[in-house]
């Protein structure tokens, strides 16, 4: 039920909330894999006339050769977010050979050996070799398998105009960009807390492949011959199966302010982990990995949201958090929708920015330890367990039925929606709220809810599955044509990248031993 734009100000404690406020600025980065028109992972060459993977803002790779990662820039409007988007898909998609298509499910497809996966390649650069390099390491600590899985990052960050009346309103003395900084905290903390809600709303991994998981444990069903499930799960991708490290499993990562969050990090950037020094650094002349510590680089990291801000040329990431604050905050637990083109859309956009609003105008504590380790079994169980009416979750040491909290969430967020909706004068962020409360009290409407259904009815296997929505999506991207002034823009970039990219070999002084020293010992 909406809630009145007064009552909001209240719930969050706001005087008023300005129009140039509610300009939230977003960007886009989604992965997906080439594949070949039998469906199974492409180990071609990342087209050249899409550009150089090291430079090119738009186009580029993950961690394979063929898993794509598409970038919009930054906007404040979500149409035009998605109009970007859906033109770099087009481009990209003019431009692949072989009739290759792009995979709509985050869950990979059939693969005959782990080795076609290929990793992504960067050039002879030094950056772009430790790029290549860190990949490397992520395979040998890993394997290839977790790595080719596909999802969308979604950036979110306030206005500039925003910052300093709400650090009025705040009472808060000290300096603008540490205000702002820890306020990203406190919306991070929130959203570690309420995350497994996401994972139920938008989860569309309930099955895979059973190539996926030979030789791994796992607790999955047979859904056919070809095909692994669980009932009632929602998203495998962040489960077991899916982005997790037994190395990390143990890391308590604090929120509650900056020198604790990169204490944490830069310990695991310095600290030799057994396992990894078992692989060595360096097999008949070739580099095996960055280093053998826990984490070779800060993005090894995994999580469901991390601190981030745009970095200059050779700046470490987390120097740049801790010397010039947060700018932006980074949503990465989200899968691709396989029945929407661009595997997110307008209305998906809209409760994700009521979301991120409410964790950061609502109230906001301190976490700790046991807090944290409770978020992770929360979200295991809602990844296997999601969609099942009698699942409980874990709140305060104390049991909590999911559909209650998921309501008592849903009715809260009105108040997000509220000061959205009132200041951009339409319905918008309330609508799409309405959406995900009729999901919280019926799963079949989710959307894995969905493809388990279909899949079901039609006898359908994952693999049958995804290549026929691959189908259906590259369809609609082909009719429905790029303009020439984009498609110019595209070809230019492209163009541009490559030049970048020479540019930046041409540049280089260091050998890379020198360069590999200097960059871990920095």
């Amino acid at each position: 039920m909406a809630k009145p734009y007064s009552e909001s100000l209240t719930r969050y404690h706001l005087p008023e909330f300005k129009p140039q406020w509610g300009a939230l600025k977003r960007g886009i980065e989604k992965e997906c894999l080439r594949v070949t028109p039998s469906g199974h992972i492409a180990t071609s060459d990342h087209p050249s006339v899409l550009g150089s993977t090291l430079a090119n803002p738009y186009i580029t790779t993950d961690f394979s050769e063929a898993l794509l990662e598409f970038i919009t820039p930054v906007y404040d409007n979500i149409d035009e977010c998605l109009g970007m988007l859906e033109n770099i898909h087009r481009f990209t998609l003019q431009n692949l050979e072989n009739d290759e298509m792009m995979w709509v499910s985050s869950m990979p497809c059939p693969l005959a050996a782990e080795s076609d996966i290929r990793l992504a390649e960067y050039g002879s650069s030094n950056i772009g070799r430790l790029k290549y390099l860190y990949r490397q390491g992520l395979s040998n600590r890993y394997g290839r398998l977790m790595q080719v899985i596909a999802g969308i990052h979604y950036n979110f960050s306030m206005p500039e105009s925003f910052w300093p009346p709400y650090q009025k309103i705040c009472g808060d003395q000290g300096s603008l960009q540490e205000f702002r900084s820890r306020k990203y905290l406190h919306l991070i903390r929130n959203f570690h807390r309420y995350s497994w809600l996401l994972i139920y709303l938008f989860g569309a991994s309930p099955a895979a492949c059973k190539c996926f998981v030979q030789g791994r444990k796992h607790n999955l069903q047979p859904l056919d011959d070809y095909s692994l499930y669980l009932r009632h799960a929602t998203c495998l991708r962040m489960g077991n199966l899916g982005y997790k490290s037994d190395a990390q499993k143990s890391l308590f990562v604090c929120y509650n302010d900056m020198a604790s969050y990169a204490d944490c990090l830069a310990t695991a950037m310095r600290t030799p982990y057994p396992d990894y020094e078992k692989i060595g650094l360096k097999k008949d002349g070739e580099y095996l990995q960055i280093n053998a510590n826990l984490l070779q680089l800060e993005n090894e990291f995994y999580s469901t949201i991390r601190p981030k801000r745009v970095i200059k040329k050779g700046q470490r990431p987390l120097h740049a958090l801790t010397s010039e604050g947060i700018e932006y905050v980074e949503v990465r637990l989200l899968d691709l929708n396989p029945y929407l083109p661009l595997g997110i859309d307008a209305e998906q956009i809209n409760f994700l920015d009521t979301f991120l609003l409410h964790c950061l105008l609502s109230e906001s504590p301190t976490c700790h330890k046991q807090e944290f380790f409770e978020v992770s079994s929360n979200i295991a169980l809602v990844v296997e367990q999601g969609r099942d009416p009698a699942l409980e979750l874990n709140l305060e040491g104390k049991t909590k039925g999911m559909r209650e909290w998921a309501n008592e969430l849903c009715a809260d967020l009105a108040h997000s929606a509220a000061l959205l909706d009132e200041i951009k004068g339409s319905n918008k962020h309330q609508a799409s709220l309405d959406v995900q409360t009729a999901k919280v009290n019926n799963p079949a409407l989710t959307p894995s809810g969905k493809i388990l259904a279909e899949m079901q009815a039609n006898k359908l296997s994952f693999f049958d599955f995804s290549m026929q929505q691959s189908r259906t999506n590259k369809a609609y991207l082909q009719n429905n044509g790029l303009d020439a002034k984009a498609a110019a823009h595209m070809r230019t970039t492209a163009a541009q990248s490559i030049i970048e990219q020479r540019e930046i070999e041409e540049a280089d002084e260091l050998s890379f031993d020198d360069f590999l020293t200097q960059w871990n010992t920095n």
